[in-house]
């Protein structure tokens, strides 16, 4: 992994567990897979703890590591670093992804319950006025009581939104063509189909990951679906949405937008979305941050651990669920 990602992630405690449950090569931290000393370290490793930064587990590495036999990614996504040489030799892979989601969905939580009771727009009008208005007179639209609330995709993170809004009254609708009805209903919320979704929910949550087949999937459309006052929130990534669209419907001023994610990541300083009052923008930061890299590496240190005693992988990533992971 990169320097920094190794700095940020793994805490002097951390490395200490980790130590306390393999032999431990020595730091500093490997960004270089092809240098002299990497090849030297590579040549005794067994498993390797990746993270953000790590380059490709190409056949070069691999033939520079013969007794490579797992990979525990203190991260999300494998996509970048494990290739199919990895996946042809058998190596086993595991990844903190669901670890990773946790805050995700927390922070998709705290999005629906702030928004449902409209906090942002109303503590913005307290500033400006500060004036009390009559809370009697507050329209029946606004609150936590009985909303629509969907799910886009049952990833990881969206089946963690779905089991933190089990505590509130909400009516939760999914949409995930990898699950059926009955599975939605183990889930404890009512299956759609896509246009129903966007037309039905109060608030709607995307959590499906980046693929070609999902590049653009929140189309005009589906956007001009959406009930009048309605909250988009994106957690997942912004090339989902039709990042044009999106935008003239936020300015026409008929839905809310939470916008952790978007397309381009950085959006342009002239980008209209910026202005819009009807907008949230946040600088990707739903993920694992701060102190709450510490759960990603107490999770690798713990997969070290099984693997080490045998028991094998916890949070195992398989080939042939690759294609459907961001």
């Amino acid at each position: 992994m990169s320097p920094a990602a190794a700095a940020a992630v793994f805490t002097p405690r951390s490395l200490a567990a980790l130590a306390d449950v393999c032999d431990l090569a020595p730091l500093p931290v490997l960004d270089d897979l092809t240098s002299v000393r990497a090849k030297a370290v590579l040549a005794d490793v067994e498993l390797l703890v990746t993270g953000w930064g790590c380059p490709r587990l190409d056949a070069d590495v691999l033939a520079a590591a013969p007794r490579l036999r797992a990979v525990v990614h203190a991260a999300g996504s494998v996509r970048g670093h494990i290739t199919d040489a990895c996946w042809e030799r058998g190596v086993e892979v595991s990844s903190a992804a669901a670890a990773n989601a946790l805050p995700v969905a927390e922070y998709t939580l705290a999005m629906i319950l702030l928004h449902g009771k409209h906090v942002l727009e109303r503590a913005r009008d307290f500033r400006r006025t500060r004036e009390r208005a009559d809370w009697l007179l507050t329209p029946h639209e606004v609150g936590n009581y009985r909303r629509t609330v969907g799910i886009l995709s049952a990833s990881l993170i969206g089946r963690r939104v779905i089991e933190l809004l089990r505590s509130f009254d909400h009516e939760v609708l999914l949409h995930d063509p990898c699950v059926t009805g009955a599975e939605a209903a183990e889930l404890g919320v009512e299956w759609v189909g896509l246009p129903e979704l966007f037309g039905c929910s109060d608030l709607l949550s995307i959590h499906t990951p980046l693929l070609p087949a999902t590049h653009g999937l929140v189309g005009r459309e589906l956007l001009d679906a959406m009930r009048p006052g309605a909250v988009l929130i994106n957690t997942s990534r912004g090339a989902v949405v039709d990042q044009d669209a999106l935008t003239d419907v936020v300015r026409a001023g008929r839905i809310r937008a939470v916008l952790d994610v978007t397309d381009p990541e950085v959006l342009p300083a002239d980008h209209p979305l910026w202005d819009c009052p009807n907008a949230l923008i946040t600088p990707h930061l739903a993920g694992s941050q701060g102190n709450e890299w510490e759960r990603l590496a107490d999770t690798a240190v713990g997969e070290v651990a099984r693997w080490a005693e045998g028991d094998g992988f916890a949070h195992s990533v398989r080939r042939e669920r690759l294609a459907f992971l961001a």
